[in-house]
């Protein structure tokens, strides 16, 4: 099934009862019972919910997956995974990744014991110089946030494999409709669902989607046992979103391309990062492994002063200074003291990560308006 039809079709059916082709939010807490025990597959909204079933299942397909686990959000699913793993475990990670993630990791799982190496993974080979006997997980995210380095997912899987170690892709900022990790060897693949699948900055969601029944089960134990899940609502707008995640991506990377060169030729900007420009480091990666360069990107003023990019930030009446990216309007953010203020400066600066980078999530608008509008500020 082509990916157009699979976002629209795959995993979901009509309401049985009533014919509905969208499925109904069922906005119960609880099922009647005949007795006890004896139920239709539903006991208790935290365990299961039937919108949020219809919402695993069209993710699962959407991942090219078997199991689809919903979270409240991207940190909640996270979190889940990480409780797969036990004390003295130790987990690899890209040193250019969300701030949430790194916060996650370093300020809550550190505490109970698990280690953490944040690393240079844009050479799979140098994943191997950390691998320990306790290492077992690779945590990697693909374009990443907010430098726009390419990770070689199939690479990685590889690496993975000579330890014993699980894989997990962050792929928020590919989405399924570009880039399908478990095709690629992955075991788990992550999404924060609130941006591109959902696409409407209207709802907060996570998800993992996995092949392998036992990490399957074990996850599915977690969600309820520790309860991090998405009301039906949330996921009926989840559901909503993925029917046109196709034709939104096509214009994000359509506009995310035009964007791209616009700001490369702009006499202010400096240096412009986005993977779909040919001498991109991963560029050849990208190609390979993505079906389209996206619509995130992130560019350094030649006035290299925090500001100069507050001002450009400041000044844009198209792009909203705000957090999060994914929807079909532009966003303009700046990761130091946003998205990944909890990075100690001095690992973001020694990681790339400068006090003036500016981070555009480039919507679904007319690219000649975006343009314009950034040429303003910039000017």
């Amino acid at each position: 099934m082509k990916a157009a039809t699979k976002f629209i079709h795959a995993g979901v059916h009509p309401d049985p009862s009533t014919g509905a082709i969208m499925t109904p939010i069922f906005q119960t807490s609880t099922f009647v019972q005949e007795g006890p025990g004896k139920h239709k597959g539903y006991e208790y909204a935290r365990t299961q919910n039937p919108t949020r079933t219809q919402l695993q299942n069209a993710l699962a397909a959407a991942e090219n997956g078997k199991y689809g686990i919903s979270f409240s959000s991207g940190l909640a699913a996270t979190d889940t995974l990480m409780k797969l793993f036990k004390p003295g475990d130790e987990i690899i990670s890209t040193n250019d990744l969300y701030g949430g993630t790194y916060r996650l990791m370093r300020k809550v799982w550190e505490a109970y014991g698990l280690k953490f190496r944040f690393i240079d993974m844009s050479h799979a080979d140098n994943i191997s110089k950390y691998l320990t006997p306790a290492t077992r997980l690779i945590w990697v995210e693909t374009p990443t946030n907010p430098l726009i380095r390419i990770i070689d997912i199939k690479a990685c899987a590889a690496v993975a494999r000579k330890t014993g170690a699980l894989l997990a892709v962050d792929n928020t900022f590919a989405s399924p409709y570009l880039q399908n990790p478990l095709d690629l060897g992955a075991d788990m693949v992550m999404h924060s669902a609130t941006k591109y699948i959902g696409g409407h900055s209207d709802v907060v969601h996570g998800c993992i989607i996995t092949n392998n029944k036992e990490i399957a089960d074990r996850l599915y134990f977690l969600q309820n046992a520790c309860g991090a899940v998405p009301g039906p609502q949330d996921c009926f707008l989840l559901l909503r979103g993925l029917k046109t995640l196709h034709v939104r991506m096509q214009r994000h990377c359509e506009n995310g391309e035009q964007i791209a060169h616009f700001l490369r030729r702009h006499p202010k900007v400096d240096k412009v990062h986005w993977c779909g420009f040919e001498d991109h480091p991963g560029y050849e990666i990208a190609k390979t492994q993505m079906n389209g360069f996206g619509g995130m990107l992130s560019f350094e003023l030649k006035d290299n002063t925090l500001a100069a990019a507050e001002k450009v930030l400041s000044s844009t009446k198209l792009f909203s200074c705000a957090e999060s990216l994914g929807g079909v309007e532009s966003l303009i953010g700046h990761p130091a003291s946003m998205t990944h203020a909890s990075i100690p400066r001095e690992e973001r600066i020694a990681n790339g990560l400068v006090d003036s980078l500016i981070r555009l999530s480039v919507g679904i608008e007319d690219a000649e308006d975006l343009k314009a509008d950034l040429d303003q500020a910039l000017e």
